[in-house]
């Protein structure tokens, strides 16, 4: 346990700062919480989130899904190795015009090669608006 108490200290003092580069910090993604299994983040609904017809891409809160449940996978895999996403399914049930989306990952499986999360993305008012189940492959920490 104190081994992933270090690793979630790291990661959310790495993840939220500002001069982080890559997509999550151009779509403007922030780390909230992080337990073992447990990984809840949120990301903007803006010009950089929002497809052409006003509302939140899809691909954006697919993004948000696998970088939290890969941050999770990432935290729990063993020494010398490291999570990659393996695959990814999301179904988009409600639109968000604006505000935050709030991302709340659960792993639900956590298996020697494999883990698998229950991803679910939330608008400022607590409704749903897509569910994810995200897939991580634990390979060994490339050279």
């Amino acid at each position: 346990m104190e081994h992933t108490a270090e690793r979630i200290a790291e990661w959310m003092q790495r993840y939220n700062q500002e001069d982080r580069q890559g997509l999550s910090s151009r779509l403007g993604m922030r780390l909230i919480k992080i337990e073992e299994g447990y990984v809840e983040g949120s990301m903007p609904v803006d010009e950089r989130t929002k497809q052409p017809f006003g509302i939140l891409h899809g691909g954006a809160s697919v993004a948000l899904a696998e970088t939290l449940g890969s941050i999770g996978s990432n935290i729990l895999a063993p020494e010398g190795y490291v999570a990659v996403g393996l695959e990814i399914n999301a179904n988009h049930v409600r639109s968000v015009q604006q505000g935050d989306v709030l991302c709340k990952a659960q792993l639900v499986h956590r298996g020697k090669q494999t883990h698998v999360w229950d991803i679910r993305l939330f608008n400022e008012q607590g409704q749903m608006n897509c569910i994810c189940r995200f897939t991580a492959a634990i390979i060994p920490k490339p050279d």
